[in-house]
């Protein structure tokens, strides 16, 4: 069944057929890829539920529906995310920038540094510096309805003890905090409004708040400089994940707001991905 549903995936213009047919299939039968491959190899066969089921789930994914939405988790790090309609599904690259503030905070001289995400949607960046530098103490903040159910679900099943989660604008959030905050990060909102996304996962299934960032893409990167300056203590770090095109343009932004030591950073795929920045 894995090579029939892959074909289908494929046909929809799918690039890894493969890896998505064997991720369902693997969701429906509990079972990891390395699981499935093996089972695969000695001629396992589904139920007729359990092959009812994958066939459900390969027409939702071929008609472009996100293979997280399908399943309901999106893997970030560490961390296995509840993600559905009206939050932003994690990206792997997104992954490569929370490593900068993570490493920021563990560089951090405080015997309890603060860190704080602004615009957190599904959580995964706030939970992964939680997790991961459990002697730091982290705040999130959302100001989506809809995304705040996943976030709250994502807070109460990753029971981190040090993670605060706030429903706020990121614009004037957490000013019992001013001064006192060691990282700062956002994935905020920053394609430009007539700048229509081509894959039809993000462009049909991600929430247009999580999307869009006004005219030029940078509205909300103007309020996180700002209120990451309120923030931060000195010599505090700050780090924004942008598109490719956007480093000269937020390396300026940040440079007349009076930061100092901008830089950017690249991916895995050797795009400009994001900026950190010192108070």
């Amino acid at each position: 069944m894995r090579d029939t549903a892959a074909a289908r995936l494929g046909a929809a213009g799918i690039l890894d057929a493969q890896i998505d047919a064997e991720l369902l299939i693997g969701h429906v039968l509990d079972l990891s890829r390395g699981q499935l491959q093996a089972r695969i190899v000695t001629d396992s066969t589904l139920s007729a539920a359990q092959a009812e089921t994958v066939e459900e789930m390969v027409e939702r994914r071929a008609a472009r529906e996100p293979l997280q939405h399908i399943t309901g988790l999106a893997p970030f790090r560490s961390l296995e995310l509840a993600v559905g309609p009206g939050v932003f599904v994690p990206r792997p690259e997104t992954e490569q920038v929370a490593q900068l503030a993570i490493d920021a905070l563990h560089a951090a001289a405080a015997p309890s540094p603060i860190g704080v995400d602004l615009g957190t949607g599904s959580g995964a960046i706030a939970l992964a510096m939680a997790t991961e530098v459990p002697r730091a103490r982290i705040w999130a903040v959302e100001n989506s309805p809809e995304a705040f159910v996943w976030t709250s679900r994502n807070f109460r099943e990753t029971d981190a003890d040090n993670a605060t989660l706030q429903f706020a604008d990121l614009a004037d959030a957490l000013h019992e905090l001013d001064g006192t905050v060691s990282v700062v990060i956002s994935n905020p909102p920053y394609i430009p409004q007539d700048a229509i996304p081509r894959d039809p996962e993000v462009r049909l299934f991600d929430p247009e708040h999580a999307l869009y960032g006004g005219a030029d893409g940078l509205d909300v990167v103007r309020h996180v400089s700002t209120t990451a300056m309120r923030l931060l203590h000195a010599g505090g770090t700050l780090v924004i994940e942008h598109g490719e095109l956007q480093a000269a343009e937020i390396a300026a932004l940040l440079t007349a707001d009076g930061w100092r030591a901008v830089a950017s950073h690249r991916d895995f795929t050797t795009r400009d991905r994001a900026t950190t920045a010192l108070r």
